[in-house]
Protein backbone atom coordinates (compact mmCIF):
# COMPACT_ATOMS: atom_id res chain seq x y z
CA UNK A 1 0.00 0.00 0.00
CA UNK A 2 1.10 3.72 -0.34
CA UNK A 3 1.23 6.59 2.07
CA UNK A 4 -0.15 9.58 0.47
CA UNK A 5 0.76 12.45 3.23
CA UNK A 6 -0.99 15.40 2.13
CA UNK A 7 -1.59 17.82 -0.55
CA UNK A 8 1.63 20.00 -1.51
CA UNK A 9 0.17 22.07 -3.98
CA UNK A 10 -2.83 23.09 -6.69
CA UNK A 11 -1.07 24.62 -9.21
CA UNK A 12 -3.34 26.97 -11.20
CA UNK A 13 -2.48 28.37 -15.05
CA UNK A 14 -2.47 32.00 -15.14
CA UNK A 15 -2.36 34.56 -18.27
CA UNK A 16 -0.27 37.12 -16.01
CA UNK A 17 0.44 36.23 -12.61
CA UNK A 18 0.54 39.92 -11.71
CA UNK A 19 -3.19 40.27 -12.86
CA UNK A 20 -3.81 37.07 -10.81
CA UNK A 21 -2.64 38.21 -7.66
CA UNK A 22 -5.91 40.75 -7.31
CA UNK A 23 -7.96 37.59 -6.49
CA UNK A 24 -5.42 35.48 -5.22
CA UNK A 25 -3.44 37.85 -2.85
CA UNK A 26 -5.86 41.04 -2.52
CA UNK A 27 -9.13 39.67 -2.45
CA UNK A 28 -8.45 36.21 -0.49
CA UNK A 29 -4.98 37.62 1.72
CA UNK A 30 -3.17 34.79 0.78
CA UNK A 31 1.09 36.30 0.99
CA UNK A 32 3.25 35.56 -2.11
CA UNK A 33 6.46 33.51 -0.60
CA UNK A 34 8.30 34.44 -4.01
CA UNK A 35 8.31 33.85 -8.00
CA UNK A 36 10.32 31.51 -9.61
CA UNK A 37 11.21 31.38 -13.20
CA UNK A 38 11.39 27.44 -14.32
CA UNK A 39 12.77 27.12 -17.84
CA UNK A 40 12.95 23.89 -18.02
CA UNK A 41 9.11 24.49 -17.83
CA UNK A 42 9.11 27.79 -19.94
CA UNK A 43 7.53 29.29 -16.99
CA UNK A 44 6.82 31.51 -14.09
CA UNK A 45 5.51 30.58 -10.62
CA UNK A 46 4.25 32.51 -7.93
CA UNK A 47 4.48 30.73 -4.76
CA UNK A 48 1.45 31.17 -2.39
CA UNK A 49 1.58 29.05 1.30
CA UNK A 50 -1.70 28.11 2.34
CA UNK A 51 -1.44 25.55 5.54
CA UNK A 52 0.51 23.11 4.97
CA UNK A 53 0.13 23.42 1.23
CA UNK A 54 0.26 25.93 -1.27
CA UNK A 55 -0.96 27.62 -4.33
CA UNK A 56 1.41 27.82 -7.50
CA UNK A 57 0.33 30.54 -10.06
CA UNK A 58 1.78 29.16 -13.01
CA UNK A 59 2.32 31.82 -15.95
CA UNK A 60 3.86 30.50 -19.61
CA UNK A 61 6.91 32.25 -20.39
CA UNK A 62 6.92 30.95 -24.24
CA UNK A 63 4.53 30.13 -27.04
CA UNK A 64 5.66 26.98 -27.36
CA UNK A 65 5.38 25.46 -23.48
CA UNK A 66 3.12 23.14 -22.40
CA UNK A 67 1.68 25.47 -20.44
CA UNK A 68 0.81 28.27 -22.81
CA UNK A 69 -0.94 25.05 -24.79
CA UNK A 70 -2.84 24.08 -21.78
CA UNK A 71 -3.93 28.03 -21.35
CA UNK A 72 -4.66 28.51 -24.80
CA UNK A 73 -6.60 24.95 -25.23
CA UNK A 74 -8.42 24.86 -22.16
CA UNK A 75 -7.97 28.57 -20.97
CA UNK A 76 -6.89 29.67 -17.05
CA UNK A 77 -7.75 27.23 -14.43
CA UNK A 78 -6.28 24.49 -12.36
CA UNK A 79 -3.42 22.21 -13.85
CA UNK A 80 -2.73 19.91 -11.46
CA UNK A 81 -3.09 18.81 -7.85
CA UNK A 82 -0.24 17.45 -6.64
CA UNK A 83 0.33 14.88 -3.67
CA UNK A 84 3.03 14.47 -1.22
CA UNK A 85 4.51 10.86 -0.84
CA UNK A 86 7.21 9.23 1.32
CA UNK A 87 7.42 6.89 -1.13
CA UNK A 88 7.36 7.56 -4.90
CA UNK A 89 8.77 4.48 -6.25
CA UNK A 90 6.43 2.62 -4.35
CA UNK A 91 3.74 4.58 -5.19
CA UNK A 92 4.16 4.43 -8.87
CA UNK A 93 4.85 0.32 -9.04
CA UNK A 94 1.47 0.54 -6.82
CA UNK A 95 -0.43 2.62 -9.67
CA UNK A 96 1.34 0.63 -12.81
CA UNK A 97 -0.11 -2.90 -11.03
CA UNK A 98 -3.50 -1.29 -11.09
CA UNK A 99 -3.21 -0.31 -14.40
CA UNK A 100 -2.95 3.30 -14.32
CA UNK A 101 -1.58 5.33 -16.89
CA UNK A 102 1.52 7.15 -15.89
CA UNK A 103 2.93 9.80 -18.03
CA UNK A 104 6.49 9.18 -15.96
CA UNK A 105 6.94 5.72 -15.13
CA UNK A 106 10.12 7.03 -12.99
CA UNK A 107 10.26 9.95 -11.12
CA UNK A 108 12.17 12.94 -12.26
CA UNK A 109 14.41 15.15 -10.29
CA UNK A 110 13.77 19.33 -9.73
CA UNK A 111 16.45 21.15 -9.23
CA UNK A 112 16.03 21.57 -5.41
CA UNK A 113 16.50 17.31 -4.99
CA UNK A 114 12.56 16.50 -5.39
CA UNK A 115 11.57 13.60 -6.70
CA UNK A 116 8.25 13.94 -8.81
CA UNK A 117 6.32 12.42 -11.21
CA UNK A 118 2.57 12.68 -13.04
CA UNK A 119 -0.47 10.61 -13.60
CA UNK A 120 -2.24 10.45 -16.84
CA UNK A 121 -5.89 12.51 -16.53
CA UNK A 122 -7.11 9.58 -18.38
CA UNK A 123 -7.07 7.64 -15.49
CA UNK A 124 -8.02 9.91 -12.55
CA UNK A 125 -11.59 11.26 -13.21
CA UNK A 126 -9.87 14.31 -15.39
CA UNK A 127 -7.41 15.29 -13.03
CA UNK A 128 -3.82 15.63 -13.85
CA UNK A 129 -2.26 14.48 -10.62
CA UNK A 130 1.57 15.14 -8.97
CA UNK A 131 3.31 12.74 -6.78
CA UNK A 132 6.11 14.36 -5.06
CA UNK A 133 8.55 13.10 -2.65
CA UNK A 134 10.89 15.49 -0.72
CA UNK A 135 14.65 14.82 -0.04
CA UNK A 136 15.49 13.00 3.05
Amino acid sequence: MTNTKKINHVAIVVKDIDDAMNFWRDGLGLEMEQIKDVPEQESRVAFLPLGDSEIELVEPTSNNSGVARFLEKRGPGMHHVCFETDDIYGTLEHLDKMGIRLINETPRISKGGNLYAFIHPESTNGVLVELYQLPD
